[in-house]
């Protein structure tokens, strides 16, 4: 009996360990999505190339510097570019909080300049209904040069100007974090004839200035929690809602204690979830100066992939190739505390599933938090959590909404593995989003995980010896990290600039005594996936490939009418994986047909100049 329970116990751990890393995967996406600013570079004389100052999936705004005139003034303009659903605060009253409005500073030791011009603000509704002052899409301010200041008695024609600009960037779903980007550039007071002359349309009436005031903390808070409750209607929850039906079926057979017990720590699984959040928002805002962005995650194909996988193997859980034995935990004071650990973890996963729909009064709640001091951000992020958690508190805490909930029966066993054939459904819409490249490779280890999971858990039994039974299992463990290995996608993705393969590309760069790399590949080739791993993801290959301006071409012979599927069979007259080298000098191309030439491949790319 020790020996069955230590299994199940492992196989509980295993599931918790999951959907801690996919918290984890969580606050490491929306990290890395945050784009921090650098200060612009001075490119050439009054003017600077355009710097991103935010940007929102298909929303981006950039803003660079000219020299120009303006109704005979001479100044700088800062000249704004982006999509018009991206936008910037004009008032400090109207913005997510006091001091987010839209700032330009400039300074100089050489040039003295005057109070910003603004052009006229436009009225943007928010989905709350008020009416906010914004400038957005296309927009330039200007900024008068008042005086060139003297030194010992000589004019200075020529000087250094550094522009900082600060705010807050909004589209109609969520608020990005507050920037702060400094702008640098050089300006010739001696060409200043020769300047561009522009008009801003400032619009002087303030008849139409909006003072609404922004959110109260109060106010804040109700709709933080008003937010937590919509998350339960949602369809990122869908998947998780039936296993959260059957586990409070299988609680109205417990009694009221032990029912609520397993309610609160659902609930508590909820919480821990938005807990994390916001430790992850902390760390972001004290040590990097970002915050933590609702949902951003499932923009990274690495998260998506492992909510693949996890949906994957809670279907097959449905399917009963992988048991966890959470109903019989329920019953008894002697119990193993796998249930209660059950109920946590998916409380939790409801919780992740909820991310990538929290847009409209989410995002506001959410995005107000953000601009606030992260103690504020912290217990706005809880309410959330308290929001979605409510429900569930109050229906296992009153016996009469239990008892109107069906009997258990032979429906649960048929319900539990159609929900199972549920999952794989949104696992495969999950694998819809990842980007074409992943798609496959995401597939091929999910059935490699699924036949891991079938050997865990079918494999053995209670009678099965220990010895066997760790065979078994470590053997499964290597198989997993072997295929995920293989077929995972890497955090640092492609380190090699590819291009598709072109034949014109090609003779250009040899009649030029260029070298050329190309690596003939297919989705279908398991060889050229280990080629990409050892070889390609190698940082000293990829930098040397960088370094020594090599044209590196990626000829995918997938399709059999491709262009670089007839230059594999009639040019080259090879099979994949195949990587030809072009060396300048050289008669023959050098042909590396096997999978660990990463070695061999470094020393070719080091000889060249």
């Amino acid at each position: 009996m020790g020996a069955e329970m230590a299994a199940m116990k492992s196989k509980k751990t295993l599931l918790f360990s999951i959907l801690w890393v996919a918290c984890i995967f969580a606050a490491i996406c929306s990290a890395s999505g945050q784009n921090t600013k650098e200060p612009g570079l001075i490119i050439t004389p009054g003017s600077t190339a355009g710097v991103e100052l935010a940007n929102s999936g298909q929303e981006v705004s950039t803003a660079r510097i000219e020299s120009v005139q303006m109704d005979s003034k001479a100044g700088i303009a800062v000249i704004f570019e982006g999509t018009d659903d991206l936008h910037y605060y004009a008032k400090s009253e109207t913005a997510p909080a006091e001091g987010l409005e839209l700032k330009i500073q400039a300074k100089s030791e050489v040039f003295d300049f005057g109070e910003a011009v603004f052009p006229q603000w436009h009225i943007f509704t928010d989905p709350l209904g008020s009416k906010i002052e914004v400038y957005e899409g296309n927009f330039n301010i200007f900024v008068p040069i008042t005086a060139v200041k003297a030194q010992t008695s000589a004019i200075i024609s020529e000087g250094d100007v550094e522009v900082k600009i600060t705010g807050i960037a909004c589209t109609s779903k969520v608020c990005l974090p507050p920037f702060e980007t400094t702008l640098q550039t050089k300006i010739d007071w001696s060409q200043q004839d020769s300047w561009t002359s522009i008009n801003v349309e400032t619009g002087d009436d303030t008849s139409k200035t909006i003072t609404a005031p922004s959110y109260s903390i109060p106010f804040a808070l109700g709709l933080a929690f008003l937010a937590g409750l919509t998350l339960n209607i949602m369809p990122c929850v869908w998947p998780v809602l039936p296993l959260i039906v059957m586990r409070i079926v299988e609680q109205a057979k417990a009694g009221k204690k032990q029912s609520r017990a397993m309610g609160f720590a659902f609930c508590f699984g909820i919480l821990l979830f938005f807990a994390s959040l916001a430790v992850a928002n902390i760390v972001l805002q004290i040590f990097y100066g970002t915050v933590l962005q609702w949902g951003d995650q499932y923009r990274n194909p690495i998260f998506v992939a492992g909510m693949v996988l996890l949906l994957v193997v809670l279907a097959l859980m449905m399917f009963g190739v992988f048991n966890i034995g959470v109903p019989s935990s329920i019953a008894g004071k002697s119990g193993s505390g796998k249930g209660y650990s059950g109920a946590v973890g998916t409380g939790f996963l409801a919780a992740i599933l909820s991310t990538p729909c929290g847009f409209g009064i989410l995002a506001f709640a959410f995005g107000w938090a953000q601009a606030q001091h992260w103690l504020v951000a912290t217990v706005v992020i809880m309410v959330i959590g308290v929001g979605m958690a409510v429900p569930y508190a109050i229906l296992t805490s009153i016996p009469g909404l239990l008892k109107r909930l069906p009997k258990p029966g032979q429906w649960m066993e048929l319900f539990k593995q159609g929900i199972g054939f549920v999952l794989l459904i949104i696992a495969v819409k999950l694998i819809g989003s990842l980007p074409q490249a992943y798609r496959t490779n995401v597939l091929y280890f999910a059935v490699i995980l699924g036949f891991c999971v079938w050997m865990w858990g079918g494999w053995v039994s209670f009678n099965t010896k220990p010895a066997r039974k760790w065979l078994i299992r470590i053997s499964a463990a290597l198989i997993v990290f072997a295929g995920g290995w293989v077929f995972l996608p890497t955090p640092a993705g492609e380190l090699i600039a590819w291009q598709d393969y072109d034949d014109a590309v090609i003779d250009n760069a040899l009649a030029e005594d260029k070298p050329v790399l190309i690596k003939f590949t297919a989705d279908w080739c398991l060889s050229c996936q280990a080629v990409d791993k050892v070889v390609y993801h190698n940082e000293d290959i990829a930098g040397l490939i960088e370094e020594k301006e090599v044209l590196a071409i990626k000829a995918d012979t997938t399709a059999n009418d491709s262009p670089a599927t007839l230059a594999l069979k009639h040019k080259y007259k090879e099979l994949v994986p195949v990587t030809i080298l072009f060396l300048p000098g050289a008669e023959e191309p050098v042909r590396l047909h096997e999978i660990f030439f990463a070695g061999k491949l470094k020393e070719l790319l080091q000889e060249l100049p």
